[in-house]
């Protein structure tokens, strides 16, 4: 399932136009991008957690050349599924 996919889900379930399910979708991501961004997190219980994971600089290999180079320190998004969530996949 890809986004429009998903909005035209949300747009049959909720009874919306296809524009206004649209919206929603990208509204709901655009606030987990801004949260996440300036360093918080979003819990949805039944659902999951997405938090920034912290990555401490290092060392790291260039496979074409074998040289070895630093690695910035970096953050990344993680996602951590809910156990209600982890119960419907499973079943």
């Amino acid at each position: 399932m890809n986004k429009s996919e998903l909005a035209d889900a949300v747009a049959s379930e909720c009874g919306m136009t296809k524009a206004q399910a649209a919206d929603a979708v990208n509204a709901v991501f655009g606030a987990i991008q801004n949260t996440l961004g300036s360093g918080g997190e979003v819990r949805i219980p039944g659902f999951g957690s997405f938090t920034v994971a912290h990555r401490a600089a290092g060392k790291a290999r260039n496979p074409r050349t074998g040289e070895m180079i630093d690695r910035p320190a970096s953050k990344r998004p993680k996602f951590k599924a809910g156990k209600s969530f982890k119960d419907c996949v499973n079943s």
